[in-house]
């Protein structure tokens, strides 16, 4: 992930998922931005159509994301440009390590980024993700195991995290 700042040009798409309309942003020829549930940042309404470098990473965003749903494809191979702190950025950066169909709690996670009594923080920085699913904040949950907030909601948090365990576990036989 690179560290953005200023003012910059973004794009933005809707792609289709099993989990409803995705709205995909890009900015530079990066994926800044992956939102569901009709939420975006307002500097997302500014965006406008999407251009060279930036239709290109939209249209792979929306290629991967389609294989990740159909199973296909684990990890995301795109260039990411979040905005966000630098503490941020390393919290998303320590997501990124988290195998598909595997979860970690909080906790976990701000051991691995050697911050340990930062759990709470952590959290925070895993809630203001903006390239949720590529960033898999989804396989954030608590220290007992219980889905935790998820800002596509927790029916969807479930739903990746049920799709990912099944395609993990490998066809049933």
């Amino acid at each position: 992930m690179t560290a953005s700042s200023g003012r910059r040009r973004l794009a933005r798409t809707v792609t289709d998922s099993p989990l409803g309309p995705l709205t995909l942003i890009a900015s530079g020829g990066a994926l800044a931005g992956l939102y569901m549930n009709g939420r975006t940042p307002a500097s997302a309404d500014a965006a406008g159509a999407a251009e060279g470098a930036d239709a290109a990473v939209l249209e792979e965003a929306a290629r991967q994301l389609s294989e990740y749903f159909g199973g296909r494809r684990q990890d995301f191979d795109l260039p990411l440009a979040p905005e966000g702190t630098a503490f941020q950025r390393r919290v998303w950066d320590a997501l990124l390590g988290i195998g598909y169909g595997q979860t970690v709690s909080y906790g976990q996670l701000a051991d691995q980024i050697g911050r340990p009594t930062a759990a709470r923080a952590v959290g925070l920085a895993n809630g203001r993700n903006p390239v949720s699913i590529i960033v898999p904040c989804h396989r954030v949950v608590g220290a007992d195991g219980s889905l935790t907030g998820y800002g596509g909601g927790l029916d969807n948090k479930q739903r990746l995290l049920e799709l990912e365990r099944r395609v993990s576990r490998g066809p049933a036989g």
